[in-house]
């Protein structure tokens, strides 16, 4: 995939709200925000994200957010904000996070990489830099997995490929929206470092 003759990682994102942790470490399905919508729509658009995957398994969240693209893409929204369209044009909602990867395994013929978030230092947790040289060295597919609520739960990770290091700020609180990782997290692994993207090299060595 190129953008402005940049080759760009055949990238998805999927932004998980079953399973994950509540604050008490139970296993639950969160609700979808419009907030997040939109903005890892934007993400998704403003780095060459291929989709970004609303995952969730109940039928009255999967609706609502069907009705959010429609508005946007097709109703009264796509002509007030048509910068608004073309970020949900790239958003589509899923039940499963099994039913995504084998979406995109099946799409490019090749098992998707997935590659999961936590706000925790794991035992397998790769660099940002690490991932960085595996998106641009490899022409096959990567899922990156983001958590709501208070994270993926262990069984996402235990699964995935890669775990990518938290973001780590100047202090401990460890608190970050989902859509502002989103948005920390593609910038450092794709942003554009000829107009000003994050160097990708400020993080702990693995």
């Amino acid at each position: 995939m190129q953008r402005d003759g940049i080759n760009l990682p055949n990238l998805y994102v999927g932004l998980v709200h079953y399973p994950v942790y509540n604050k008490r470490g139970n296993i639950v399905c969160t609700a979808v925000t419009n907030l997040d919508i939109h903005d890892i729509a934007r993400c998704a658009k403003t780095f060459g994200v291929q989709v970004g995957y609303i995952i969730n398994p109940l039928d009255s969240q999967k609706t609502l957010v069907k009705r959010i693209i429609h508005h946007w893409t097709e109703g009264a929204g796509a002509l007030y904000n048509p910068a608004r369209k073309q970020a949900l044009e790239r958003i589509q909602v899923r039940t499963t996070l099994k039913e995504v990867i084998e979406e995109i395994s099946e799409a490019h013929h090749t098992p998707v990489k997935t590659v999961a978030t936590d706000a925790r230092w794991q035992r397998r947790t790769v660099s940002y830099r690490k991932m960085h040289e595996l998106l641009c060295d490899r022409p096959q597919p990567y899922l990156l997995v983001l958590g709501t609520g208070w994270g993926l739960a262990r069984e996402v990770l235990e699964e995935s490929d890669y775990i990518l290091a938290p973001i780590e700020g100047t202090f401990t609180y460890n608190h970050l929206s989902v859509r502002s990782a989103a948005a920390v997290i593609l910038d450092r692994l794709v942003g554009n470092r000829q107009r000003g993207g994050t160097e990708n090299g400020f993080h702990r060595n693995n």
